[in-house]
């Protein structure tokens, strides 16, 4: 392809010496390339003249066929980039998708109404390197080899339910609700090691067949979050995630002071070598932003734990 591309550039510009400016080459490597296709081809592409390259009928006859090719090929690329700078695609889990992101997206597309977004939810791992998409916000740990990552908040929940799911437990029991009741009444994913964790937090004693009791099992957070909302029952929560439902009634925090911390956060992740490509420094810097204010409205930013952390300024190490 090498010495392809050398006989086009020649032929096209009839010197050696002007192709080998245009390919970045010595004119010695350009009549080298040359050379090495004519032996292959077993014919001559030139005459060599002084101070110019004469084609033969052969490279005549070569020539308008490869100039088309490489027209083709460049222009392959160029639609690719084009593309790929007009287009934004973002893959987050469902709950932060349902929760968070779909909420406030649409005014970063405003901002910036040269991009289109696209958003995928899943909770698989994908292949960010290999196109799948542009950005990736995922829960864990940290520390993905080779990526650059920006913790955005830490992971906390609480029990919360709605409303008139409260107002009737509470009829039931003739007061106000208090942590150690919770074992008894309908809990949504009951056997999620959530449950076990904020008993434990919250020194409520929990035996095996509270924790492996029959009850609603629901997939993400999402989904437990709408099921508490049509009264199904209690779950555990990220209160940041849900503070719009907080705000407008649909759901209550039973106990806003006993929120457990589960350990790890979510993260924006790119691969490295994207991190100054404009459209991903513009999201990255959008949502930095954004998820600051929503970290100072929910409560201050606290957790039992103390502050959470605002969304990092810096990459993590990975």
């Amino acid at each position: 392809m090498a010495a392809v591309r050398a006989f086009e550039a020649a032929a096209r510009t009839e010197n050696f010496t002007a192709a080998a400016a245009e390919l970045g080459m010595t004119q010695a490597a350009v009549s080298y390339q040359v050379k090495s296709l004519e032996e292959r081809l077993g014919s001559p592409l030139f005459v060599r003249e002084r101070g110019r390259a004469r084609l033969t009928p052969l490279g005549a006859r070569l020539l308008p066929a490869l100039t088309g090719a490489f027209d083709a090929i460049e222009a392959a690329f160029a639609s690719h980039q084009q593309e790929d700078e007009s287009l934004l695609t973002i893959t987050t889990t469902h709950t932060f998708a349902n929760t968070w992101l779909a909420w406030r997206v649409g005014s970063f597309q405003m901002e910036h109404p040269d991009l289109a977004v696209r958003m995928t939810t899943s909770n698989e791992l994908c292949d960010l390197r290999g196109g799948d998409a542009d950005i990736a916000i995922r829960g864990g740990g940290g520390g993905w080899e080779g990526m650059e990552e920006y913790r955005l908040f830490e992971s906390a929940f609480t029990p919360m339910a709605s409303p008139e799911c409260i107002a009737a437990v509470e009829r039931k029991l003739g007061r106000p609700l208090e942590p150690g009741d919770l074992p008894g009444q309908n809990r949504i994913n009951p056997s999620d090691d959530w449950w076990q964790q904020w008993f434990a937090d919250n020194g409520v004693p929990a035996d095996e067949s509270i924790l492996r009791r029959a009850g609603i099992r629901l997939e993400n957070q999402a989904n437990e979050g709408h099921a508490a909302m049509a009264g199904q029952g209690f779950a555990l929560l990220t209160p940041l995630l849900w503070k719009g439902d907080v705000a407008a009634g649909r759901l209550c925090m039973l106990f806003p002071e006993r929120v457990s911390v589960r350990g790890w956060s979510y993260w924006l992740v790119y691969p490295h070598e994207r991190r100054m490509v404009p459209k991903v420094k513009r999201f990255r810097e959008w949502l930095l932003a954004e998820m600051r204010l929503a970290l100072d409205e929910i409560d201050g930013g606290w957790t039992a734990q103390g502050r959470v952390p605002a969304a990092a300024q810096m990459p993590a190490q990975s």
